[in-house]
């Protein structure tokens, strides 16, 4: 089965690619074999592919805590799980989850019947806290350190397998569709300044849990951070125009949509927009480009 998985090696780093390319709900699985220790990052549903890989595991280290990120978690019960302290509690338990993204009660219910029969979810009480600078020694001089780029969730992280260089950069995607931060749990603000924090990491190789994979060209990787960290301000200046008009409630600018198409109906969608347009709001307050009216209206100002 593991012959039919493309797959790129770096030294002691593996990437198994998730179906195209690992698109959610894929994702690409990345495991790391020292001297001592084999560590894998994330579990994506590729990893359902990879039982043999997974049975050599000695530790699992999640860049951050989403359920496409926790699919091949079952295949590893006993294995030692971490998780940046931030996050930690969405993976203990389905009400830290349920927080973490900060859905009403009945998308709730509908995305946990999901993520269980889609993604294998089941909550880890027995994740460890991990915090930005950890430090894992896999032997023969392998070493992975966690570097904390919040925004996406408040606990996703750099994973760099030193010293090869080579990044593991979670959600972090440099996607044409740019950054996420529509949960309870995200941050624009973060988010910005994660990416900035990015652009300086010592790193030769950068994977991505979703889309573009791998890239190994430190000026191509260059260029995509920047058109990815752009979405932010396109989206800015979106918003900006759907107010030029008239002034307009939080509710009406949710539905006209700034992430997601029309015709994009998951269970969170809704919910995500809201979130992602309160978020740009306040920016764009504290910017002083809009004011909220006293009846609750955004206005351009």
């Amino acid at each position: 089965m593991i012959d039919t998985i493309d797959k790129a090696v770096f030294g002691p780093v593996t990437v198994y690619f998730g179906d195209r390319n690992g698109k959610y709900p894929d994702g690409n699985q990345v495991v790391v074999r020292g001297a001592d220790s084999l560590a894998i990052f994330d579990t994506p549903r590729v990893a359902n592919r990879l039982p043999q890989v997974l049975a050599e595991a000695d530790l699992a280290i999640l860049g951050h805590v989403h359920e496409d990120h926790m699919a091949g978690l079952h295949l590893v019960p006993a294995c030692p799980l971490y998780v940046h302290e931030a996050d930690a509690p969405a993976a203990r338990s389905w009400a830290g989850m349920a927080a973490h993204y900060g859905y009403g009660e009945a998308v709730l219910q509908t995305l946990r019947r999901q993520i269980e029969a889609q993604f294998h979810y089941q909550p880890r009480p027995d994740a460890i806290a991990y915090a930005d600078g950890q430090v894992w020694d896999l032997g023969g001089g392998v070493r992975v350190c966690a570097l904390h780029l919040p925004g996406h969730t408040a606990g996703h992280c750099a994973l760099l397998v030193e010293p090869v260089g080579v990044a593991f950069i979670g959600d972090i995607d440099l996607s044409s569709f740019g950054p996420y931060y529509g949960d309870a749990s995200s941050d624009l603000g973060a988010f910005r300044r994660s990416l900035a924090r990015l652009a300086k990491l010592p790193a030769r190789v950068w994977i991505t849990s979703h889309h573009k994979g791998v890239v190994t060209a430190h000026g191509r990787f260059l260029e995509l951070l920047q058109a990815y960290a752009a979405r932010l301000d396109e989206r800015s200046a979106r918003l900006l125009q759907m107010l030029q008009a008239a002034p307009r409630s939080l509710a009406d600018l949710a539905r006209e949509r700034l992430l997601y198409p029309p015709d994009h109906t998951e269970a969170w969608t809704e919910a995500a927009e809201w979130r992602t347009v309160t978020l740009h709001l306040a920016e764009l307050q504290a910017a002083g480009k809009v004011r909220q009216l006293d009846d609750g209206r955004w206005q351009h100002r």
